[in-house]
């Protein structure tokens, strides 16, 4: 099963997918340039001589083969993601060793994966309730060759287990070492809703910001969210 062998392979194009992100993160230059990815190496080295810290905030560039990477408007969200894998913040695909981008199929998705994951951060670090951290919604584009585990059942998949991702990161680094460019798998947190993890920044494009929302921690839950544009709040149930 960790090579992916028993699951089919299927075109996806979302247009208008959705990822959530803190806002804490902010654009990076070297991605956002127009510069050809090729040439980041030469321009880091150059850059580096005045701004030893800038490899903080670029990450680890060795993790994304050249002919993967991808530059200009948008791509600090695509590239990060990549960069940035630690195994100190594992996901589902991944042990942290490289990096996935997750997105879902729809805001609601991605609002529900990322309401459970704060949450579980919160109770950890034993937070007061309150406002919290401030995030930020990116609108892009998926189309990809991905593995198809939506033919899997939520609530008895090992690989879609609500808490242990032992299975689904074996499958991951599998499917990886063999040459695949993701998954697309139903999402455990929203019943109808569907999510992909990208191994590769060029499995999505046209990423723009969206929607500045920040969660509302009651000391045992995030029971609100809102929308810092309109001011709206809205109940999660």
């Amino acid at each position: 099963m960790s090579n992916g062998a028993a699951f089919p392979v299927a075109e996806i194009g979302w247009r208008g997918a959705v990822r959530i992100i803190r806002s804490l993160f902010p654009p990076i230059d070297l991605f956002e340039d127009i510069a050809d990815p090729a040439d980041w190496p030469l321009i880091l080295a150059a850059e580096q001589k005045t701004n030893p810290r800038l490899m903080e905030t670029i990450g680890n560039l060795d993790l994304v083969p050249p002919e993967r990477r991808v530059s200009g408007y948008g791509a600090s969200y695509l590239m990060a993601p990549f960069t940035h894998a630690s195994p100190d913040r594992p996901s589902r695909f991944s042990g942290g060793g490289y990096g996935v981008l997750y997105a879902g199929n729809a805001f609601e998705v991605a609002l529900f994966e990322t309401v459970h994951h704060h949450a579980r951060f919160m109770a950890a670090t034993r937070e007061p309730p309150g406002w919290t951290s401030q995030f930020r919604e990116i609108v892009l584009d998926v189309s990809a060759r991905l593995h198809d585990l939506r033919a899997e059942d939520v609530t008895a998949s090992p690989l879609l287990d609500q808490q242990d991702y032992s299975a689904s990161q074996a499958l991951g680094s599998g499917l990886r070492t063999a040459g695949s460019d993701g998954v697309v798998y139903p999402s455990v947190r929203y019943a109808g809703g569907e999510c992909v993890g990208l191994f590769y920044p060029d499995c999505a494009s046209g990423p723009v910001q969206g929607r500045h929302l920040d969660y509302h921690w009651n000391g045992s839950r995030v029971d609100f969210y809102r929308d810092l544009g309109s001011g709206e709040v809205y109940r999660i149930v």
